[in-house]
């Protein structure tokens, strides 16, 4: 193990504690574990098929990026995909994990083109993000006045100013300059040909202005459908708010997740649970409560992935590429 993997693995494992203590420290354990086993499994179910229903649109986005790119795949491939990858996003870092498993999935079906489907693939993420961020700022704005969330905006301003500067940086013809200084720098450190690219990858879809404008909108509209899981989470366990305020909570919970600070995001995200709904009313046990159940959610949401790869695995089936499939 080198230095720095074990460096990483320390890091998360102090944020996990961290995290598990904040939320320990925080409340009654026993009367969470109650409002658990009471839970309205008709509010769970509803939130499990409404991010079931998300894959789909997604798949069909992804289709659709990759045609702009000459690769063509089947829909219902790209669905199994997405489907494995929150299979992997439950042993990995967070979303990051389900990413790098549909970029490495979808390389050994198209051979040579690792950089446009990784770029394709980031480029979905990034869209996502933006997404999101549209999502918490019609939030914020739905809040004002009736919700105290102000601590919460610094959040969202750091995502949306890294959000700018990705996007500046990727689709701006201008900073090609600029970022030309950094590729000596980048070759010394063996990166600068797949870092290329990536970018490159990802800027020739500025080109591809209509494409990106109507994804961006079907991106908007499952995200904000996917929303309501989390409120489905919390009428499960009792938390009588309106959906108003998760369209607060869940475009941020969304962005903190993706950071790989734990394994799938753990702790950090029960605790973002506890330190958002506890200034809204929610006592300590019923907002970690509601974290839990969504975690299970995901849970539930990787079971179709598992169940893929585990029939797969029992018939021997060999994933073949996309040329002998035409």
């Amino acid at each position: 193990m080198t230095r720095r993997r074990f460096v990483r693995i320390l890091l998360t494992l102090a944020v996990s504690g961290g995290c598990l203590a904040y939320i320990l420290w925080q409340l009654n354990v026993r009367r969470t574990a109650h409002i658990l086993v009471h839970s309205d499994l008709g509010w769970f179910a509803g939130a499990v098929l409404v991010m079931l229903a998300g894959v789909p649109p997604m798949a069909y986005r992804w289709q659709k990026l990759l045609e702009a790119r000459g690769i063509r795949e089947r829909l219902s491939w790209l669905m199994r995909s997405y489907l494995v990858s929150y299979t992997a996003g439950q042993v990995l870092p967070t979303a990051v994990g389900g990413d790098a498993s549909r970029v490495y999935e979808s390389a050994r079906r198209h051979p040579g083109r690792l950089g446009d489907l990784t770029a394709i693939v980031l480029l979905e993420r990034a869209l996502g993000g933006v997404a999101t961020l549209v999502l918490a700022a019609i939030g914020f704005a739905l809040a004002v006045g009736r919700y105290d969330v102000g601590p919460y905006l610094w959040i969202e301003g750091a995502f949306v100013l890294g959000t700018i500067v990705l996007g500046v940086l990727f689709f701006s013809h201008r900073a090609r300059g600029p970022l030309r200084r950094f590729v000596p720098f980048l070759r010394r450190l063996r990166v600068e040909r797949p870092l290329r690219a990536l970018y490159e990858g990802v800027h020739v879809f500025r080109r591809h202005v209509r494409l990106m404008a109507w994804i961006s909108l079907l991106t908007l509209g499952v995200q904000a459908v996917r929303v309501l899981a989390i409120w489905m989470a919390g009428r499960s366990v009792g938390i009588e708010l309106s959906p108003r305020p998760y369209y607060v909570m869940g475009p941020l919970l969304f962005l903190v997740i993706l950071v790989p600070f734990t394994i799938n995001g753990l702790a950090v995200r029960e605790a973002f649970f506890v330190s958002f709904l506890t200034q809204l009313g929610v006592d300590k046990e019923s907002a970690l409560a509601c974290g839990f159940l969504f975690f299970v959610v995901t849970i539930a949401l990787a079971l179709p992935g598992a169940v893929i790869l585990g029939v797969e695995n029992l018939r021997g089936v060999a994933r073949p590429r996309a040329s002998e499939l035409r």
